[in-house]
């Protein structure tokens, strides 16, 4: 392939050498370079790869693409753009044959519910023969391959190879993730997504390295809908006027306001042998009934945006009923079935914010006790530990403190940490630093009616401590327990 096929999209300038030269790898890892690559330079937050010129040069490297100005090497191909991470981008999408022309995209952005909804929607459209990848925070899915994910998206080239692979494999459409992050460093940049969501927003992911305050993290999520089609938005949410801020997409919207095309009416609470669930009538452009085994106002929020975009793909009413009344995500309000007297599950809340809404949701549910078993990570901000530690005390009738992941820290400093938050509170509480006998002793304690939620691992299958991550996967806990216990199962 010629460097000219690979840039023709974008805006450059040739500094040295041709156009012309033919290039074997587009590669932004110089450690990945080998004899025909062309290297583009990211000027990343840790290290500028600018700084890299002369080993890509020495391992061959036929071209290289820069956003700043260099020291012209010999024999090579120099080519300026403004914008290396966009150049990357664009360059991917050439480079791999555009394949997100071939296939239905779709992107979903929010604080909250991604994750949860492109499960939804892959499960409804499959069940209706339409063949979906997905490319999320806990993993990317091309068929019957299953990639652990590093980040909730990817960077553009791994974006653009997913896409490429998913093609090669037949696949029709793909649901992905977009965050905050990718929109802002162009990961998901070179192509327009066939349908656009925006789900809600709260404060998050603000501070170093990340967005300097609330406005631009606002600002970074409203570009998914300035390259994207059509726009499936929360109308409920306050922040719908700034998401929708410099929009170039058709709206469509959905809640439980009545002036949204897609409406959520007669919610009701579904509780039934150990399992949590909601019902509810989709009004407006849809018309029926349906019920989803996943508690919570979230969840009518996630089923009613999975519906609205299936819609657009035709799937059948009954096909989407039937899809949602079985759709389950790992480590998202997962709930382990043990016993009919007492509800367990799993879920990923590591943060006082999700935290909250977790246990405010599930009492609503009226439990007999609400128990929360968490810990926190080692290495990260005391703050957090304080007040996941104030939460749960003021919400669940008994806080069990475990360890999460230590890292470098000591366990029992974290959870103390986590204690002068718990004492900001009233809740009844117990340590217990082993999570497999903290675990344990929530299932032995179990009353008839409680909720026990075991919060902050959800899909992750590791602990990691001392910079080791050693295997240690909840519900493999669980099924050891209870083998060790029988009558836990009664």
């Amino acid at each position: 392939m010629k460097i000219k096929e690979l840039v023709k999209e974008l805006e450059y300038e040739v500094l040295a050498g041709n156009e012309e030269a033919e290039v074997t790898t587009l590669v932004c890892d110089s450690r990945k370079v080998e004899k025909g690559s062309v290297f583009v330079c990211i000027s990343g937050s840790v290290r500028d790869a600018h700084e890299f010129i002369p080993d890509v040069v020495q391992k061959g490297a036929t071209a290289i693409i820069v956003e700043k100005d260099v020291e012209l090497p010999e024999n090579v191909t120099v080519i300026k753009v403004e914008d290396s991470r966009l150049a990357l981008a664009y360059m991917s999408a050439a480079y791999f044959g555009y394949p997100a022309k071939k296939l239905k995209t779709i992107g979903i952005t929010g604080t909250k519910g991604k994750t949860t909804t492109t499960y939804m929607v892959k499960s409804i459209l499959e069940s209706s023969g339409i063949k979906t990848g997905l490319i999320g925070t806990i993993e990317s899915i091309v068929g019957d391959k299953r990639i652990p994910s590093a980040n909730t998206t990817p960077e553009s080239y791994r974006v653009q190879e997913l896409f490429h692979e998913m093609v090669e494999a037949g696949l029709d459409a793909v649901v992905m993730e977009v965050s905050s992050q990718a929109l802002m460093l162009h990961r998901v940049s070179g192509f327009t997504f066939d349908i656009g969501v925006f789900t809600n927003l709260e404060p998050d992911h603000i501070g170093t390295n990340e967005h300097k305050d609330f406005a631009d993290y606002m600002h970074c999520k409203s570009l998914l809908f300035q390259q994207c089609k059509l726009g499936i938005f929360n109308g409920d949410s306050e922040h719908l006027e700034g998401i929708l801020k410099g929009h170039t997409c058709q709206v469509e919207t959905f809640g439980y306001g009545k002036e949204n095309d897609l409406v959520a009416q007669n919610v009701q609470l579904k509780k039934e042998h150990g399992a949590l669930g909601v019902k509810y009538h989709v009004a407006g452009l849809m018309n029926f009934d349906v019920e989803v085994n996943v508690p919570g106002s979230f969840s009518v929020y996630n089923s009613l945006t999975a519906i609205a975009i299936c819609h657009h793909f035709g799937v059948p009413v009954e096909k989407i009923k039937e899809a949602l009344l079985h759709v389950s995500v790992k480590g998202r309000i997962e709930i382990v079935p043990v016993t009919k007297r007492y509800t367990l599950m799993i879920d990923y809340a590591h943060n006082a914010m999700s935290l909250e809404s977790l246990l405010t949701t599930l009492k609503e549910y009226e439990p007999g006790r609400l128990v929360c078993l968490f810990g926190c990570g080692g290495n990260r901000a005391k703050s957090r530990r304080y007040e996941m530690g104030e939460v749960s005390s003021k919400l669940a009738d008994l806080t069990v403190v475990t360890s999460d992941n230590p890292r470098n820290e000591e366990p029992m400093d974290i959870i103390n940490d986590i204690l002068v938050g718990v004492h900001k509170a009233n809740g009844e509480y117990v340590t217990i630093p082993d999570r497999k006998e903290a675990i344990a002793y929530c299932m032995k304690n179990a009353q008839d009616g409680d909720i026990v939620v075991l919060a902050g691992k959800g899909h992750e299958d590791y602990q990691e401590i001392r910079g080791v991550k050693h295997h240690m996967d909840e519900r493999e806990l669980i099924a050891e327990i209870i083998r060790e216990n029988p009558d836990l199962k009664l």
